[in-house]
């Protein structure tokens, strides 16, 4: 049988994720994600997508760290019917005084309730030089996702 989260789960959850980031604890990012999560984002950065949950930590405790790194949730949006939620963040890097703000699509595991995945949007200019501005190696056309213009 299949284990039922509710909306309010999930978004604990986030909230418990955005904690752990910013306090950079290993053990409790490790414990918000399936060990096979993957973390996708947008061209530009080294070494995406970030795929395990052991990784994930790993990559947000090296941008506390080395960037002095917080988050902020803006907004957050849970499906009432679907294991899925929706959040925009602020990125503060506070070593250089400069900040990135951004959307993440969440995807629940149905029978742990925990993340198995997050797609990273930044709010930032596109690359003309790019026809697509998409993800690192997520399957858009796997997912059915529109290809060319309709």
């Amino acid at each position: 049988m299949t284990a039922k989260f509710t909306p309010e789960q999930h978004a604990a959850l986030i909230r418990r994720y955005f904690d752990a980031c910013n306090a950079a604890d290993y053990d409790a990012l490790v414990d918000c994600f399936t060990p096979d999560a993957v973390h996708y984002f947008p061209a530009g950065l080294p070494e995406v997508p970030w795929r395990t949950a052991d990784t994930i930590a790993k990559k947000w405790i090296w941008c506390v760290e080395t960037l002095g790194s917080q988050w902020t949730i803006e907004r957050l949006i849970v499906s009432h019917d679907s294991p899925e939620a929706m959040i925009e963040w602020t990125h503060w890097k506070n070593k250089s005084g400069t900040a990135l703000r951004g959307a993440e699509w969440y995807d629940f595991d149905p029978q742990t309730g925990k993340i198995a995945e997050i797609r990273a949007y930044y709010a930032s200019p596109a690359d003309k030089a790019t026809p697509i501005n998409e993800l690192v190696a997520f399957d858009y056309a796997g997912r059915g996702y529109h290809l060319k213009s309709v």
